[in-house]
């Protein structure tokens, strides 16, 4: 009697899900880099909005999306991933718990502008407008929602929130958006 493989599991899904993973656990393992703001001391500057681009760009938006649904279930079930390297279901209530409920939206947006509906191509053959108006796409859902956060959450107008922790942190945007674009337009990164 012959026996046959059965796979559960395609060979693409599983390779997506595994870059997926990856993806949550660098952003996961860049958390312990934040610096505080002079500006803005309550709000740490860190690289994971960097990798929330560069998910979008390299993984698509579906893959981004589950990269980051990861990476916030990784943080809330208390594993030290956030901002600091913290973790637990907490950091949804403090003053940046907007910031990381952006993280899955931001990427899964950055994915549609920059690959559209389809499945992505690699990165470095997206025109550098469509990367740059994917970055901008990503980081306004990711500022808006977190100014909402904050302002929800600290009892502030939203107006105080966009000065608080929007503004100071433009700049700061501005490099994490020249180093993206040079991850995606580097010959070196191509998705097999």
């Amino acid at each position: 009697m012959a026996t046959s493989q059965v796979d559960l599991v395609g060979e693409e899904q599983t390779r997506n899900l595994a870059r997926a993973a990856v993806v949550a656990a660098l952003a996961g393992a860049t958390a312990p880099v934040a610096l505080t703001h002079p500006l803005a001391p309550g709000v740490p500057i860190t690289l994971q909005t960097l990798w929330v681009v560069l998910a979008g760009l390299i993984l698509g938006p579906v893959w981004a999306g589950v990269a980051f649904v990861l990476y916030l279930l990784a943080g809330a079930l208390g594993l030290p991933v956030f901002a600091g390297a913290r973790g637990g279901l907490g950091n949804f209530l403090d003053p940046t718990g907007g910031f990381l409920v952006s993280f899955p939206v931001a990427a899964v947006v950055v994915g549609l502008v920059a690959h559209g509906t389809g499945a992505p191509g690699a990165p470095n053959e997206v025109p550098v407008a469509r990367v740059l108006a994917a970055v901008v796409a990503g980081s306004l859902v990711v500022y808006t929602l977190g100014a909402v956060g904050f302002s929800i959450l600290t009892a502030t107008a939203l107006t105080s929130a966009v000065v608080t922790v929007v503004l100071p942190f433009l700049p700061v945007a501005a490099l994490k958006t020249v180093a993206a674009v040079a991850v995606v337009r580097s010959d070196a990164l191509v998705a097999q």
